[in-house]
């Protein structure tokens, strides 16, 4: 099995292996999102079981793709309902497999382009997970709306603040709006540090890599207190939480 793996021609049998088991698994698993979300719209506004279910596939699809093992690490907060602005660096498309481990619900700030996909976008949309038109302020503006919307249902909701995917796996500056939204709501940051997803999908090569990869769930940094002047304080205390945990993985530790 291991000669298999490590082939180039192995590595394209799985490839199209994984990329078959995604298929198959996103078509299964549109009608079940659309019926709970169906079932559930009267008593839950926030779209919390349907959304809940949709991050699933992407445990069903990693635990079927060889090349590819996840793991999660830390504590994840007791109270699922509990909202928090939950930001993460950014590696690559693969990080939101990745993340999606995590038991937790969370609505994604994504680019308005996944929403257009067939069965993937459409199952977005029922989840109400947020589109943003990249290089749009207006689009930033109600996508950050959207977010305040999501945490005052008891919803948590999940943003890259690098805004883009780093090419080399070195950390990028954050952006202030994960920061300032959650200052504006009164909740907390929750940082999570990702390692390892860099080498699962490059860019330019449809094919999958090999890619032991995990995500670190750091503490909360509470926001009480803060206001509008302190959000670039907070931007880079998060920042450099997540630049330590990355610091460490690395050194395995």
């Amino acid at each position: 099995m291991n000669t298999l793996l490590d082939s180039n021609l192995g590595r394209t049998v799985l490839s199209l292996w994984s990329w078959f088991v995604i298929g198959v698994v996103v078509i299964l698993w549109f009608p079940m999102v659309a019926v709970v979300r169906l079932v559930t719209m009267p008593f839950d506004r926030g779209a919390y079981a349907a959304g809940y279910l949709f991050r699933k596939l992407c445990v069903v699809h990693q635990r079927l793709t060889p090349l590819w093992t996840f793991k999660v690490v830390g504590q994840v907060p007791d109270d699922p309902r509990r909202p928090y602005v939950v930001v993460a660096n950014h590696e690559s498309f693969v990080d939101i497999l990745l993340i999606s481990h995590l038991p937790m619900e969370m609505k994604w700030l994504s680019k308005a382009e996944f929403f257009k996909i067939p069965l993937v976008g459409w199952m977005m949309k029922l989840v109400t997970d947020i589109p943003v038109r990249r290089g749009e302020r207006d689009s930033a503006i109600e996508a950050l709306k959207q977010c305040r919307i999501r945490l005052d249902r008891k919803v948590s909701v999940m943003i890259f603040p690098e805004g883009t995917r780093s090419r080399t796996g070195e950390l990028q500056p954050f952006k202030d709006g994960a920061f300032s939204t959650a200052i504006a709501a009164g909740v907390p940051i929750l940082p999570l540090a990702v390692h390892g997803t860099i080498t699962a999908l490059r860019k330019s090569d449809w094919r999958l890599g090999h890619s032991h990869a995990e995500v670190r769930v750091l503490e909360p940094v509470s926001t009480e207190g803060l206001g509008p002047d302190d959000v670039a304080t907070l931007r880079e205390q998060v920042r450099d939480l997540i630049a330590a945990e990355l610091d460490s993985v690395r050194a395995g530790v």
